[in-house]
């Protein structure tokens, strides 16, 4: 504001000055003294001259700035105009936008590279009008469906008909669910398609996401074997590194001339470790037998309330020895079509979890509870124990892994398999600090 003032001072001294010159040259003339007067005159001439050029240069140098602004061209170099203090501020908002504007051309460049180098198709429409553009289309899309980076809906709906009228069917709104595309004329292939709607700064854009569902089922195959084989490896070293040891040691011991009493017994106390870790290893595979040979469930009709209360009576003894209160708020009869046998082992399974999980608590609770809606019966057996870690959280599920030095790391899956093979699922989650198991069973 100091500096525009200083402008204006500028220019009304520089009127004040033409005005003045054009007095004097006046009384000149009338004082006849005739070429006094024409010389002021030059001067006046010389004076609006150089105020015409100063406001032209002026005007033109804010008109280039400010419609460099207006069109987002910073191209512009006014270095040789920096030294001149009356356009600090009109450079200094300049350099701000300029600076803002290299900034989000970064962004804008990592995100793109970002979605770029995703394994998913993605396309960002924009509304104009009453048509549609596309925002963008990153790399995997275009070279996955074999269509070139076009920028309006309508060429896209040449190249993709299939999936463009699924997606104008719900108007470019919420979508989820799954569909056929069929690319170069091969069998079609099955993607999960999920679309979402949303306004910012008064545009519409619509994100679409593709997924291949069998890019998707290996990466959760690859990722669960990557996870499988790092148990499997942990367990079988814990065993195979000690006896390699152990056998290393006898065979030093076997190499001697004689044996001292003292040598019987360390070979006598290595043998008996060789044997509890081949116990152990034996025991590990017929875990895994037991997880890869499962019997189909041999369903029938059953009572659950009876069957809960018999899972409770086979624990009994370990629920008294440990202190802890049983809540069974399970008391309406409830038929299920379950094998029985398999989902009894389930039930003692999780039961066996939660006593586990109460080991350090100080009241130990475990409430059951069973509920039906939809065509579905879900069991829930709570505790009030330490809970689930975080970061084991995607590891309970996966064979062979476990949290306790006496456990075998299969009750869990085997429980899982259990319920999948009824057509039910197996979940569990946290609610106000109780750790809760969830079966949920498909009637009929």
């Amino acid at each position: 504001m100091f500096k525009s003032l200083q402008t204006y001072k500028l220019l009304f001294f520089r009127l004040l000055a033409i005005v003045v010159a054009i007095e004097i040259s006046i009384y000149f003339f009338k004082t006849d003294l005739f070429f006094t007067g024409i010389f002021g005159f030059f001067i006046v001439f010389l004076l609006v001259r150089e105020m015409y050029f100063y406001v032209r240069n002026f005007v033109l140098l804010y008109d280039k700035t400010i419609s460099s602004i207006l069109q987002n061209d910073f191209s512009s170099d006014f270095t040789k105009h920096k030294t001149d203090k009356n356009y600090d501020e009109l450079f200094q908002l300049y350099d701000t936008l300029k600076s803002r504007q290299n900034e989000q051309i970064s962004k804008d460049i990592i995100y793109r590279s970002i979605l770029n180098n995703i394994e998913t198709g993605i396309i960002i429409l924009e509304k104009q009008e009453n048509d549609w553009d596309i925002f963008l289309m990153n790399d995997y899309f275009s070279s996955h469906f074999n269509v070139p980076k076009v920028s309006k809906w309508k060429y896209l709906k040449n190249q993709l008909s299939s999936l463009c009228e699924i997606i104008e069917k719900d108007d470019f709104h919420e979508i989820k669910t799954s569909v056929d595309i069929s690319i170069n004329e091969q069998l079609p292939q099955t993607f999960v398609l999920q679309a979402s709607r949303t306004e910012i700064f008064e545009r519409n854009y619509c994100i679409v996401l593709l997924d291949s569902i069998q890019n998707v089922v290996e990466k959760k195959e690859k990722d669960a074997w990557v996870n499988l084989m790092k148990v499997i490896s942990h367990e079988l070293l814990n065993s195979i590194t000690p006896i390699r040891s152990i056998c290393q040691n006898l065979q030093d011991l076997v190499e001697q001339d004689s044996l001292s009493a003292e040598d019987l017994e360390d070979i006598k106390n290595s043998v008996e470790t060789m044997l509890r870790r081949s116990d152990h290893l034996q025991k590990f595979v017929e875990g895994y037998r037991k997880l890869a040979m499962l019997p189909s469930p041999k369903k029938q009709e059953t009572e659950l309330q009876h069957l809960i209360e018999n899972c409770i009576q086979i624990m009994n003894p370990l629920f008294k020895k440990d202190d802890i209160e049983i809540v069974n708020t399970i008391l309406q009869k409830r038929i299920i079509n379950v094998d029985q046998q398999q989902t009894e082992q389930v039930i003692i399974n999780l039961l066996t979890n939660s006593i586990y999980a109460l080991k350090n608590s100080e009241q130990k609770q475990i409430i059951i509870s069973a509920e039906t809606k939809e065509n579905r019966t879900f069991i829930r057996i709570i505790d009030n124990g330490y809970g689930i870690e975080k970061e084991i959280e995607n590891k309970i599920f996966l064979p062979f892994f476990t949290t306790r030095t006496e456990g075998a790391g299969i009750g869990l899956t085997l429980s899982k398999n259990i319920i999948e093979a009824h057509g039910g699922y197996i979940s569990f989650k946290t609610e106000n600090g109780r750790t809760v198991f969830e079966i949920c069973l498909v009637e009929g």
